[in-house]
């Protein structure tokens, strides 16, 4: 009984100090705060604070409640214990051996320490250097990071794509939610280069192709982040491509430009004005973030022009020819199971990134 006491002792200390670094009591505050304002009915007369609102409630229930649960758990386990009832020692056990594999689980929170980590993310993919065969490419990481989101338990929606002229894609832009979504895929961020026998080769030539990953915290309120209406200029225009009378007949796009640092973020979604232009203001107020990231800048005015997400030196190799094999030039972690890797299995480069990040 003794030595189970002690171990569950142990174990509570670890979990009661995991859930201060983590700020467990307040985001079940906040969490009790949402959810009293979403059961007020007025809230729904504003349909997109009340939806914010509501993926903020979700994205915070996800995951508080599994660090409570873990803590009453081992609470219940101690008053068991208390009990001093040999009966019950084999069904405490084994409890507490559950409740630790837990634990080990969720300590991965831990990692995620970053201002933005438990933010959702946009996704920006854009085809470099190698034709069709960078567009394929292109194409075949949105395939990998659709199948990690969706092994993750993440929500994905597309936010803008631009199809390939034979193949694949130019660009393609998503949003990504669920817990600490930026957080693990800004080990993402950079150029991801493929080596490979080309498909579009009539003479099935190794390719070497690029790709440029961006990812950036989404900002979705204006609150978070600022900005300056005269740093903007934002022009409207009539939008192209498929969808209808009224994306060739309304001046639905939006084109937003950050006048300081030359972003330019245009989207034509084939929905309102409106809709289009809070979507390219997310979208810039997170691209400021990324690059402020990026650069250690205090402040916008800091930032230096061109300085985000670049065609320099790759963060991740995919070889798929002579042999296979996958491996991040950041942390040395590699994969021989390429196409493990391609079919969503990003975990482990997650892991081994949040891992070197915080041990660096």
């Amino acid at each position: 009984m003794q030595s189970a006491q002690k171990f569950a002792k142990e174990l509570q200390k670890q979990v009661d100090d995991a859930c201060v670094s983590l700020a467990i009591d307040q985001k079940q505050k906040q969490l009790a705060s949402i959810d009293a304002q979403l059961a007020d009915p007025d809230v729904w007369s504003n349909s997109s604070h009340a939806e914010s609102l509501s993926r903020e409630a979700g994205a915070l229930r996800t995951f508080v409640e599994p660090w409570i649960a873990l803590r009453a758990g081992i609470e219940d386990s101690l008053e068991l214990l208390a009990l001093d009832d040999h009966s019950l020692l084999g069904e405490v056990d084994q409890q507490l051996h559950r409740l630790e594999q837990e634990y080990n689980q969720r300590r991965k929170d831990l990692l995620f320490q970053g201002d933005f980590d438990d933010h959702a993310a946009i996704i920006k993919l854009s085809a470099g250097a190698g034709g069709t065969d960078a567009q394929d490419w292109t194409e075949m990481l949105e395939r990998m990071y659709l199948r990690w989101a969706e092994r993750a338990g993440m929500k994905t929606e597309l936010i803008e794509r631009s199809a390939g002229e034979e193949a694949g894609i130019k660009s393609v832009t998503y949003s990504v939610s669920g817990p600490f979504a930026y957080g693990k895929l800004h080990s993402e961020h950079g150029v991801h280069r493929l080596v490979r026998l080309s498909p579009f080769n009539s003479d099935n030539l190794r390719q070497t192709s690029f790709a440029l990953v961006e990812v950036m915290p989404e900002i979705a309120t204006p609150d978070e982040v600022k900005l300056d209406d005269k740093d903007l200029k934002i022009d409207v225009y009539r939008a192209g491509g498929h969808g209808g009378q009224s994306v060739n007949t309304t001046d639905s796009a939006v084109r937003v430009t950050h006048l300081p640092t030359g972003i330019v973020v245009a989207i034509q979604n084939e929905r309102s004005q409106l809709q289009n232009k809070e979507t390219a203001l997310k979208i810039l107020r997170s691209k400021l973030v990324q690059m402020q990231l990026d650069q250690h800048a205090e402040t916008f005015a800091d930032l230096r022009t061109g300085e985000s997400a670049s065609w320099g030196a790759q963060i991740r190799n995919y070889v798929l020819h002579p042999y296979t094999m996958v491996k991040d030039t950041r942390t040395k972690h590699e994969e021989r199971n390429a196409q493990g890797v391609l079919d969503g299995d990003l975990e482990p480069f997650v892991e081994a990134y949040l891992t070197h990040s915080t041990t660096a």
